[in-house]
């Protein structure tokens, strides 16, 4: 019933994109009317791209090059929907400029062009975008810690889909290159029946550190039964913090580590995040927290010196990221919450829906923690 209603709502939200994208841009084209049917029945097929790419989800046997068609149909309309909106308000500012009616005539063809070029061009160029994994490297000074310690973080990987197993071949091949004293994983690591992605996921076993890889759910793992995804990351030989810490390091120069479930859990009424038991117990020396979503920092009142989380893909498509920041206090990158707690939010290794980025590089994170200067 839950699969049902978020269909009918996602692709309710395209309809109505593609409307106002007819009505709004099409429509309002210097071009004949047997383009402009032309590019309303793209846009008819583009949605019908978007109805397949919902099934193909849970048909994993769709082929990569198909998948990659049903998929692209998302970001394309995201993009024309914006494009649309900036033609909207630029022809209606060009309606009250004080200019020559020749004038207004020749700047509105320019602003069609442009516009529909536009969306092409930053349409090719997130997809080109996407096929690239940065490592973004960040130093992190962190109160009474005794030495440095190196942290790979990655997050929202999303197997599934586009993202199989050479992908995480790839990501592997770049994380044990950096030589990280622990990988973390904050969570949405699988986005399909974990039976699906068992050969892409025991990838993740070759990860090498010096003190092991750790994980905590996000939100998508409550999507395809959270219980069977932690057990099977759990065979990795991964460990998973489940409202839990450990600690790392050497004796008395190390760090808690904490993870809790995502705030989803509330929702679906089990795994739900319990801060007081992950933080319980742990020894006089610096906490760092493992949540999935930015908006956990809320809950954190005292006892954490550093929050890793993702989620929020930084935006992934450019201006999508300020509808983010609606639901979400930081996107991408690293703040500073209060005097005593820092978070960084990883944007993302791998992507969901489209395999576009705009504005929002997928990263590897190599975070260096090391003893404050000014303590």
């Amino acid at each position: 019933m839950n699969y049902i209603l978020f269909f009918t709502a996602f692709l309710g939200v395209f309809v109505l994109l593609n409307m106002y994208i007819s009505k709004r841009l099409v429509s309002k084209l210097d071009i004949s009317d047997r383009n402009k049917r032309y590019l309303r029945i793209f846009l008819i097929i583009n949605l019908f791209g978007i109805l397949c790419y919902m099934l193909a989800r849970y048909y994993v046997d769709t082929p990569g090059w198909l998948y990659f068609l049903f998929s692209v149909p998302i970001g394309v309309l995201f993009l024309l929907f914006w494009s649309a909106v900036v033609y909207d308000i630029s022809r209606l500012l060009l309606s009250f400029a004080p200019i020559s009616q020749h004038r207004r005539n020749f700047l509105k063809k320019s602003l069609d062009v442009t516009s529909m070029a536009a969306a092409a061009t930053l349409t090719l160029k997130s997809i080109y975008n996407a096929k690239f994994v940065e490592v973004q490297k960040v130093t992190i000074e962190i109160k009474n810690l005794k030495k440095p310690y190196k942290i790979l973080q990655l997050s929202d990987i999303h197997i599934g889909g586009l993202i199989d197993k050479s992908f995480i071949e790839e990501i592997v091949q770049k994380a044990n290159a950096l030589n990280p004293d622990i990988v973390v994983i904050t969570g949405d690591l699988i986005d399909v029946d974990v039976l699906a992605a068992k050969e892409t996921l025991m990838e993740l076993a070759k990860l090498n550190s010096k003190f092991g890889t750790y994980y905590i759910v996000g939100n998508h793992e409550y999507f395809h039964n959270v219980e069977k995804i932690i057990s099977a990351v759990k065979s990795l030989g991964i460990r998973v913090l489940e409202n839990e810490n450990l600690y790392i390091g050497e004796d008395g120069e190390g760090f808690n580590l904490a993870g809790v479930y995502d705030i989803f859990g509330y929702r679906a009424k089990k795994y739900m995040p319990n801060l007081q038991k992950a933080i319980k117990n742990t020894k006089d020396v610096p906490t760092l927290l493992l949540a999935h979503q930015p908006r956990f920092i809320y809950e954190v009142t005292g006892g954490v010196d550093l929050m890793l989380s993702g989620h929020t893909h930084g935006g992934q498509l450019y201006p999508f990221k300020f509808l983010v920041q609606l639901q979400q206090p930081y996107v991408s990158g690293l703040h500073r919450h209060n005097e005593n707690l820092q978070i960084y939010v990883n944007k993302g290794t791998g992507f969901w829906g489209p395999p576009m980025r705009l504005g929002a590089s997928s990263e590897i994170t190599e975070i260096i923690i090391t003893p404050s200067a000014l303590y």
